[in-house]
């Protein structure tokens, strides 16, 4: 019997085994051949643009040639080129079109797109208008292999503007450039946290508790939100003083930064006693739960409404372990996200006026 039960399990590890072998073999050609279609899908684009431009009538003609060349690949193809398709690869084209694509000496297409970004996510970022902010999705897309519905999550939460809010020149071309760089707390934490996966109406009543649990029912999308680097640890961890006990309400770990970091929620505006109690934790994580290898633990408060002036008062001008961020329960605006950048900056120039005074 033993051996029949060795057998059964040995069986079972060479099954499982195999069968990750099929199915990393069937993601790669899926990925090829999405990678191809992406590249065909550009020259059928650059075809239709250089057809349409020898149009008497451009406008006119070029509805016709659409209409025309659906038809027909439709007859030999099924589906899959539908006239507003074709208008899609006509569109990647022109956005794309300086793209150093073109016959190799052999005779092959060089292929200059990224075998990890298929036509989802290209059609997602080819109607983002910024040249700047299209390549700070298109790393970010890359480095953190974003499905195409992750991609447009980001770009509909206007994740580049939430970064670009507090950079300076170098920082944006930095975004542009590289994508997210994270190199001290600062870059690792949003502001404002868009929260609107959870689906709350934003005028609901939320107690804390309902909102921790929230988030962890959509904890996948509440670390896409957070960013990469972050991985959970744990939810209302106890940490115990001269017999009292305090609980934070999630505790993640970034491992880029090589720190804890604890985070409290709080369905109100902030005040000094959501610092203070902040302080606590991350102090006491500083002292008896963080080891040697470990950096200091940051403290990020998610509110409804923050005061970096109330947070510059309350701890010292070199502050980089404590932080406030507002969150909200939907998509923002281009236009909202401009005001409140407008408020922020306001705010800062009364705090310099205030310092000058004195």
């Amino acid at each position: 019997m033993t051996n029949n039960a060795a057998s059964v399990v040995q069986i079972d590890e060479l099954f499982q085994k195999v069968t990750k072998y099929i199915d990393s073999a069937r993601n790669n050609i899926v990925h090829s051949v999405d990678s191809e279609m992406v590249q065909a899908y550009w020259l059928i684009g650059r075809d239709i643009v250089e057809e349409e431009q020898h149009g008497q009538q451009r406008a006119q003609y070029g509805k016709q040639l659409l209409q025309a060349l659906s038809k027909k690949l439709t007859l030999k193809y099924s589906k899959g080129f539908s006239v507003s398709t074709l208008r899609d690869i006509r569109q990647f084209y022109i956005v794309y079109s300086s793209l150093p694509i073109h016959h190799a000496v052999r005779g092959e297409l060089v292929n200059y797109f990224n075998s990890k970004l298929g036509w989802i996510h290209y059609r997602a970022l080819m109607r983002i208008d910024r040249a700047e902010a299209r390549s700070f999705y298109e790393i970010e897309a890359i480095k953190n292999n974003w499905k195409g519905r992750e991609l447009e999550r980001q770009i509909d939460s206007l994740l580049y503007d939430r970064l670009a809010k507090s950079k300076d020149k170098q920082g944006l071309l930095q975004l542009a450039t590289q994508g997210q760089v994270i190199t001290k707390p600062e870059d690792a934490l949003k502001d404002p946290v868009v929260l609107e996966f959870l689906n709350i109406p934003e005028s609901h009543k939320l107690v804390e508790s309902e909102l921790e649990q929230a988030l962890i029912d959509n904890l996948h999308h509440f670390l896409l939100e957070l960013g990469s680097g972050f991985a959970f640890i744990a939810r209302q961890k106890r940490l115990t003083l001269d017999g009292d006990n305090y609980y934070a309400d999630l505790v993640f770990y970034h491992v880029k930064l090589k720190c804890y970091v604890v985070i409290d929620l709080k369905v109100h505006k902030l005040t000094h006693a959501d610092i203070g109690q902040m302080l606590l934790y991350v102090n006491y994580f500083d002292r008896e739960i963080r080891d040697e290898q470990d950096n200091p633990t940051i403290g990020l408060v998610l509110c409804t409404k923050k005061s970096d002036t109330m947070v510059k008062y309350m701890l010292s001008e070199n502050n980089q372990q404590i932080f406030a961020s507002k969150y909200q329960l939907y998509l923002p605006t281009e236009e909202q996200l401009a005001e409140e950048l407008q408020k922020e900056l306001l705010e800062a120039q009364q705090r310099i006026g205030e310092v000058d005074d004195e």
